[in-house]
């Protein structure tokens, strides 16, 4: 039986991006590929289920570090992938299922609603805009802001701190196991809606609840 989501004693839900508001996942894979091949580096889309959740700089540091290459340095190589993916996001961007129908649900509620992202700023805005649901967000917040991105919990207690709201009364929303430890080291409640391109992580079991989208997640709140 689906655990029922209690929101009791919650007074703001947190939004990661990637692979919750939007399918963006498999579109990073396809910026990836196409950026490392240009230099040389023969990483494959399957390669890259291995850093799902970890911030742009740290993605391309392990890989440099794992197969480096010659040529186009580190931030060359991530300038090329950001804008792909702007490129990319702005043409087929669309919601998951459920996305509206939550961020209305929450609003209707009283909650605070804030999003909290490995993604930086300028694919924040991307997304956003693209989905057009800016005017639902309180606050959004890139870890590129952050000494240490997810599975640190700095971007989301950075987050219940814009917001004006403890981190025990936060509800995380989340896709990856990166995302769920970050959520639950800050203390927060973590919903997980696994990303479906790549093979679950068992560790996902830690979130508090689990869902396969965002829409069960709606028709399963107490």
């Amino acid at each position: 039986m689906t655990k029922k989501l209690d929101l009791k004693g919650i007074e703001a839900v947190i939004y990661d991006m990637d692979g919750v508001l939007i399918d963006s996942e498999p579109v990073w894979k396809i910026a990836m590929e196409e950026v490392f091949l240009s230099v040389g580096c023969n990483l494959t889309r399957k390669d890259f289920e291995l850093t799902v959740g970890l911030r742009l700089d740290e993605v391309i540091s392990f890989w440099y570090n794992f197969a480096p290459w010659e040529g186009s340095g580190p931030d060359e190589v991530l300038n090329q992938i950001v804008f792909r993916m702007v490129e990319l996001l702005g043409k087929d961007g669309k919601p998951l299922p459920g996305v509206i129908d939550s961020l209305e649900y929450f609003q209707r509620r009283g909650l605070k609603i804030g999003l909290a992202t490995s993604s930086y700023e300028v694919l924040i805005e991307c997304v956003l805009e693209t989905l057009k649901i800016k005017e639902y967000f309180v606050i959004t917040h890139s870890a590129e802001r952050e000494r240490y991105g997810k599975p640190h919990p700095a971007v989301y207690l950075t987050a219940a701190e814009m917001l004006g709201v403890s981190p025990l009364n936060c509800l995380v929303i989340e896709d990856s196991i990166n995302g769920v430890v970050a959520g639950k080291s800050a203390r927060m409640k973590v919903v997980c809606i696994p990303e479906k391109t790549h093979t679950p992580d068992p560790g996902l079991a830690i979130a508090d609840y689990q869902f396969e989208s965002l829409a069960e997640m709606l028709e399963n709140i107490e």
